[in-house]
């Protein structure tokens, strides 16, 4: 797998985020992710490529959802921290395509992201790069599904 890069550094991303949070993330054209931290959010930059995989509608919930959810762009290098009264997460702006989820049964046997056994295992970092040909086959997919 080679990932997707830009001047050596990685230029395209899969954050892992319930449904629920990607809509409202997708609402105020904004990405948070790891529930709040500013850790991924600093791994990416302006223009790179970022795609949510959401593996459940709420977190918490028990029933499997497993669609990828959006696909956007990030707008520019700056990280701020909201204030949302006791939660204070940090966040970064994204353009975000206009596109529909697309089940991951549906493009599953297309992805290097998938090809190994225990592929999901790498998912639990929360944040994960992708390849030039992960991104395509999932930027079509979902384009196409709307």
């Amino acid at each position: 797998m080679s990932l997707c890069t830009r001047g050596g550094e990685v230029s395209a991303w899969l954050a892992v985020v319930s449904a629920e949070h990607v809509r409202r993330a997708v609402a105020l054209g904004i990405a948070q992710i790891g529930h709040g931290k500013r850790a991924n959010l600093s791994r990416m930059h302006a223009g790179d490529t970022l795609i949510f995989y959401s593996p459940v509608q709420r977190l918490g919930d028990r029933i499997p959802l497993r669609h990828f959810t959006a696909l956007g762009e990030i707008a520019d290098d700056e990280i701020w921290q909201a204030d949302e009264g006791d939660f204070k997460p940090f966040r970064r702006r994204v353009n975000y395509a206009d596109t529909a989820p697309v089940e991951l049964g549906s493009v599953r046997d297309q992805l290097h992201l998938t090809a190994e056994a225990n592929w999901g295992y790498q998912l639990r970092r929360g944040l994960v790069p992708l390849d030039a040909h992960d991104v395509n086959v999932l930027r079509f997919a979902m384009a196409r599904s709307r």
